[in-house]
């Protein structure tokens, strides 16, 4: 699998009652929110994927506010136009104490949405895995551009 195809943040799936589920599209709106220049997203997890760090760049891009991310599975950003293999792909890498990279669709708290270039990281402390620390940055265009149409059919494929 190409690391720079895949795309994904740590998750599971996960529903809150002030947030709209995956499978209720009705407030999400097609409107990208663009990643400003020179800002890094950062934001540190547990085993499986709880947020226990959010820095000030990530809580402004994601619509939500720290005390609501912490605590929450980074799932809480997940968009439904991001493929399930792209997670799968993320959690298998990064289980084995591997780094993964990837071009992630990430859903903010008021529906719009932002690509990210995402490397994920496992914290490793004598020998074991800790959690997790994401960077992310702005996406090239023509990445995004590329990956939205792959990302489109791997979608297909596995509604079918």
């Amino acid at each position: 699998m190409n690391p720079h195809i895949f795309i994904g943040n740590p998750s599971q799936a996960f529903s809150r009652s002030n947030r709209h589920t995956a499978n209720d599209q009705s407030y999400i709106l097609d409107e990208e929110v663009e990643f400003p220049d020179g800002k890094l997203i950062t934001s540190r997890t547990d085993l499986n994927g709880i947020i226990t760090h959010a820095n000030e760049a990530f809580v402004t891009m994601s619509a939500w506010s720290r005390e609501e991310l912490i605590g929450q599975p980074h799932s809480i950003l997940r968009h439904p136009d991001m493929p399930k293999a792209a997670f799968a792909d993320l959690w298998h890498t990064v289980s084995k104490g591997e780094k993964w990279h990837g071009y992630v669709k990430n859903l903010r708290k008021d529906g719009r949405y932002y690509w990210v270039y995402a490397t994920v990281i496992p914290n490793i402390r004598n020998g074991k895995i800790e959690g997790y620390t994401s960077v992310r940055r702005r996406a090239s265009a023509a990445m995004v551009a590329e990956i939205s149409d792959y990302y489109q059919q791997l979608c297909a494929q596995e509604r079918d």
